[in-house]
């Protein structure tokens, strides 16, 4: 791996690269029956992986699709599932009214996000057989890459933000007893100013993973705020999104990048 260099923090949040890519929305099938739109970005030539993408509360949006096309720039098969499906097809929103979002949220159950995580990873293994899979989400997409890290077999998951791990009173499930069940390294990114998960949120994820014995970094950007990655949302913080880049896409190389291995 080339050397950490650290990145101009005056400049906005782009790929390093400009390699060429082709984007689709393809529908897939879910075990229990309905239909899931994913947005799909595909790199030149020979992927170096799969990525499952996972969404914001604010659906598969500009932001989220701008992500897996960066994804697929660095040279991962970026796959963004729209998770709800079941309630609001197509929706999207931008970030001045969080409503209605957390209401398609509340109605997600983990075991619907499980098989459209399956729906997802099975997706890429038969477009692409033997690629290795990760996964990385954002807000409640982070949650869900912590919820694919323990239902399918990923290289690793990557977890912005990710409110619902711990006990929050949004979500009617949280993660830490499961934390047992995760298969794969993971990578936490947090805002030190996200009052949406404050430092005890935090530290019970990370006491979590070694509790179980589960390889991961934590790592707190102190001035950032929820959403931070966003440059969409008023809490864009563009030193903690240039830093976060890099360190995302050497979490990927290390644990994904050229490897392969067989479907679930």
């Amino acid at each position: 791996m080339a050397p950490f260099m650290q990145p101009n923090l005056n400049i906005p949040v782009l790929s390093f690269t400009t390699m060429a890519i082709q984007t689709e929305f393809v529908t897939l099938g879910v075990s229990d029956g309905s239909s899931m739109r994913a947005y799909v970005a595909h790199p030149e030539g020979h992927p170096k992986a799969g990525l499952m993408v996972f969404q914001e509360i604010f659906g598969i949006n500009a932001h989220i699709r701008d992500i897996t096309e960066r994804f697929a720039r660095e040279g991962y098969l970026a796959v963004a599932p729209e998770l709800f499906h079941r309630t609001g097809e197509g929706f999207e929103s931008g970030y001045t009214d969080m409503a209605p979002g957390r209401e398609h949220a509340q109605k997600t159950t983990d075991a619907g996000l499980a098989a459209d995580i399956h729906s997802a990873f099975n997706w890429i293994h038969t477009h692409t057989p033997g690629l290795k899979v990760a996964a990385a989400g954002y807000c409640m997409g982070g949650r869900v890459a912590a919820l694919a890290a323990m239902t399918v077999p990923l290289a690793c998951g990557i977890a912005y933000y990710g409110g619902g791990i711990a006990p929050h009173p949004f979500y009617k499930v949280n993660l830490i007893e499961r934390m047992g069940d995760i298969g794969c390294p993971m990578l936490f990114c947090w805002g030190g100013k996200d009052h949406f998960i404050p430092p005890d949120a935090v530290h019970a994820v990370t006491s979590a993973m070694r509790a179980a014995n589960k390889p991961f970094a934590s790592v707190e950007f102190s001035d950032a705020d929820h959403g931070f990655f966003c440059d969409a949302r008023a809490s864009y913080h563009a030193a903690a999104a240039a830093q976060s880049w890099p360190l995302t896409l050497a979490y990927l190389a290390n644990y994904a990048s050229a490897a392969k291995t067989t479907g679930a």
